[in-house]
Order: structure tokens, then sequence, then C-alpha cells
């Protein structure tokens, strides 16, 4: 097993979105992937989560009861799933909305301020991005070359949105210690 990771946050940020990138990513760098989006009928605003499981093997099954990495966007979703988190697992908290921690010893904090980052860049829709570079950064679970690759595939019919997409990752990748 190289990795299992959980993002999770208000509907519209983004999450499913880097969730698919990361698999993405893997499946291109020849890994077994599962992805399983999250999210309920009020979308725009309520929870949205998915998981992501990498893997040299083939996977057994995709459904994660505790993840070793978490994304938490905002703080509702850090609550419900924070506790979650494996031990010697690693949470990235999005502290540009979540001014806690999780008061937990055996887990690794990386706070980010990804909204705060994104605005600095010009978008706040990129904030995702910015949190996604900062994951890869600290897991190394992708090369940062795939995964601009995937952005720029995502994004192709959209390629205005390239890239600000790349500058969001770049700057994930250099507050990812």
């Amino acid at each position: 097993m190289l990795g299992e990771f959980m993002f999770a946050g208000f509907g519209g940020q983004g999450i499913l979105l880097i969730g698919k990138i990361l698999a993405h990513a893997a499946m291109l760098e020849g890994a077994h992937v599962a992805w399983i989006p999250s999210y309920g009928p009020e979308m725009r605003g309520g929870t949205a989560y998915c998981t992501v499981v990498i893997s040299n093997k083939p996977i057994g099954s995709p459904i994660i009861r505790k993840p070793q990495y978490l994304v938490a966007m905002n703080r509702p979703a850090f609550e419900k799933f924070a506790p979650l988190v494996k031990p010697n697992g690693i949470i990235l908290i999005n502290t540009s909305l979540i001014p806690i921690s999780s008061g937990r010893s055996n887990v690794e904090e990386i706070k980010v301020p990804v909204i705060d980052i994104a605005k600095e860049l010009g978008n706040v829709k990129v904030a995702n991005v910015v949190a996604l570079g900062a994951l890869v950064k600290r897991s190394q679970i992708v090369s940062f070359k795939i995964l601009k690759e995937c952005i720029k595939m995502e994004f192709a019919l959209k390629s205005a949105l390239i890239p600000i997409n790349l500058k969001a990752l770049d700057a994930g990748n250099q507050v990812g210690q």
C-alpha cells in the first residue's frame, strides 16, 4: 500500500476534483488506484468528500475507514474526519477556515492557509489545488511533473484556467513541508 487519502470540505470547494487529479496522476505512474467521491444532494455548500487509495498491488477494497492522509478544507469536515486518521498519519488543515488543531499527539498536522494563498494568486477557486500541491509535497506520493500534466489534461477544455492552477500547485509545493 502506498497511501490512503481523504479530501473533505464544502461542496463547491473542488474536493472531488483534487481527489480525481491525484488518482489520475498515480494511475499515470502505474499504480493501482481507487477514487470514491461522496456528496449529498446539497452539493454546493453541503459536505463533500472523496477517498483515494493508491497501491502498488491490486486493491482489495476501496473503502477507507481510517485514512493515512486527510485534507480538511473546512471545520465541519475537520471535526468529523480528523479523529479517524491513522496514528502517524498526516492532516493538512486549511487554516483560512479552521482555527483549531486536532489535539492529537499521534498525527502530524500541516497548517496551510490555502484560501489566503489562493487569494494572493488572484483566484480563490484554486485553494483546492494549493492544498493538493502541499499534500503531494509532503507525501511524495506522485511526481510533480506528472501532477502538472494531469492539471493540464483536466483543464484542457478550459485552457485559460491552466496557468492559475499550475501557479496554485507550485504555491502548495512551496508550503507543503
